[in-house]
């Protein structure tokens, strides 16, 4: 199993980055989990846009889903034949990107699955299990597993037993990590830090944490000290083009 981060930035991209988006591929299956903006162009520098065989959305906001528009695009004017995508995302929560071309532009292109939270199902060669993570609209963070090895992701979530039981004794989880420290009030229920991702990973007895979603300009050394205070296992800051084995 490989993860390879198209894109980390939290909220908007910053100067020659990408906002959420990760390609997750094991035995030949190529998953994208969120697309977020400015992720399609370096998906497109890895693969063609027909090779992608599933997306997983974890939540509607534009900086997790905004280039699904794109790579649909890419798959239905590219001149090259795909099948229907399988996207799989919380009910509703693509409605507005999906409604962005004129009416049935796009509606051979894909096959939208509602995820249950809690519910297991099969994801090409992954067993995937999904969960209800409290942000400011239903997100979905899931699990994988593949081949004894497991992997798990947050999306966007305030803090939550959820998280570490989906993170139980993973491999990798990446984890949401918006502010190194203190969140303000106003987000507290809805987005994490450096310091709760590295608490939770310590409890769930994650092998190794990669932070992302970082606000813009943040200093990622600090982000890095922060999450170590309460972690002590591997540790990392999703950038661009960064790749990690579980093998």
């Amino acid at each position: 199993m490989r993860l390879s981060v198209l894109g980390a930035c939290g909220a908007w991209p910053q100067a020659g980055e990408a906002c959420s988006g990760f390609l997750v591929e094991h035995d030949g299956f190529r998953l994208l989990l969120d697309l977020g903006y400015a992720t399609v162009p370096r998906l497109l520098r890895r693969i063609p846009a027909e090779q992608v065989d599933a997306v997983f959305v974890s939540h509607g906001h534009p900086d997790h889903c905004a280039d699904l528009n794109p790579l649909l695009r890419a798959r239905a004017l590219g001149g090259r034949s795909s099948s229907p995508l399988p996207i799989y995302a919380p009910a509703g929560a693509l409605d507005a990107v999906l409604a962005l071309d004129r009416p049935g532009m796009l509606d051979d292109t894909y096959v939208v699955h509602d995820v249950l939270p809690g519910a297991l199902f099969e994801l090409g060669p992954f067993r995937a299990e999904t969960r209800l993570l409290p942000h400011w609209e239903p997100n979905a963070g899931i699990r994988l597993v593949a081949d004894g090895r497991a992997f798990a992701y947050t999306g966007d979530a305030g803090p939550s037993r959820h998280v570490v039981d989906l993170a139980r004794e993973v491999d990798l989880l990446v984890a949401e990590a918006t502010y190194p420290d203190h969140v303000p009030d106003h987000s507290r229920r809805y987005l994490s830090s450096a310091r709760t991702a590295g608490r939770q990973a310590a409890e769930a007895s994650a092998d190794h944490l990669l932070l992302t979603h970082l606000w813009p300009g943040t200093d990622p050394q600090i982000a890095l000290a922060a999450a170590a205070e309460t972690y002590g296992g591997t540790l990392d800051v999703a950038v661009s083009d960064f790749t990690v084995d579980l093998a």
